[in-house]
């Protein structure tokens, strides 16, 4: 669910620095993310059961099986880096987002909080080490991140102030608004985007609720697509955005583990 080696970079303060999976089985996890994105395992210290996903020798994400024992729901989070976990908590709560849990200790590597914005799209706030060959963005990287929410603007705003993205510090990001999309770049590479869309909180599809969706590039979309199937997962009709933008057989593919966890597929290469 957390990072779990590495030292801390300052540079990644506010930044995107991790992807989690709450599980109830931690194997059954396993052979389902080894089968539809060939990832490869290494288990995690301590007594809790927890495994690193890697693709070719790089990290990827973390799952932790412990959905059943914390009552939280099966599903992947964005964990964002912060310099002092009880200072972002304080900003997410003032700022009218929700703390769901936390901030709580992993040792020895740090803390973590689990909360949701405004508009009830969840993601972590982590505060220590973190994985140093980990990296997200829209080139080389296994996986992109995108935020759907009712309103990008407002959205960057939120987040902004939560994880101090306009600081001006050394370092620092760059928030361009491109029509109805926010994009976060450190470096001049774009790291997230923030997409207006047709959301609602109460909406029956999980598609179309504000989330952060997380999307894994793999080499064949549609081997992984039957790959999911075959092991136990599902394709979730009507894409990213439940079918009101694209088509059918187009485009990156919404798809559900076997516990129900979202999670988009999309060919490897150059993000569109």
């Amino acid at each position: 669910m957390v990072p779990v080696s590495g030292p801390t970079t300052g540079k990644t303060v506010g930044a995107p620095c991790w992807l989690g999976l709450t599980a109830r089985d931690l194997e059954a996890a396993e052979r389902f993310y080894g089968a539809v994105l060939g990832w490869t395992f290494r288990r995690g210290e301590g007594e809790r059961a927890y495994a690193v996903g890697e693709r070719d020798g790089v990290p990827v994400a973390g799952i932790a099986g412990v959905a059943a024992e914390l009552s939280v729901p099966v599903a992947w989070t964005a964990f964002f880096a912060v310099a002092d976990a009880d200072a972002a908590v304080a900003r997410v709560r003032e700022r009218g987002g929700t703390v769901g849990v936390g901030p709580v200790p992993f040792p020895p590597r740090g803390r973590a909080a689990l909360a949701t914005d405004r508009e009830g799209a969840s993601f972590g706030v982590w505060e220590g080490r973190t994985e140093t060959p980990w990296h997200l963005g829209e080139r080389t990287a296994p996986a992109w991140l995108e935020l759907h929410t009712r309103d990008a603007f407002e959205a960057a705003v939120f987040y902004g102030e939560v994880f101090r993205w306009a600081d001006g510090g050394p370092g620092g990001f760059e928030v361009s608004y491109e029509e109805d999309k926010v994009v976060l770049r450190h470096d001049g590479e774009a790291v997230a985007r923030l997409n207006s869309g047709p959301v609602e909180a109460t909406a029956p599809q999980p598609q179309l609720r504000p989330r952060w969706l997380v999307r894994f590039r793999v080499p064949d979309p549609e081997a992984a697509r039957e790959a999911v199937v075959a092991h136990g997962g599902s394709v979730v009709p009507g894409g990213d955005w439940g079918g009101v933008r694209g088509s059918a057989g187009r485009g990156p593919v919404v798809v559900r583990d076997p516990e129900g966890a979202l999670f988009t597929l999309e060919a490897a290469g150059p993000h569109s």
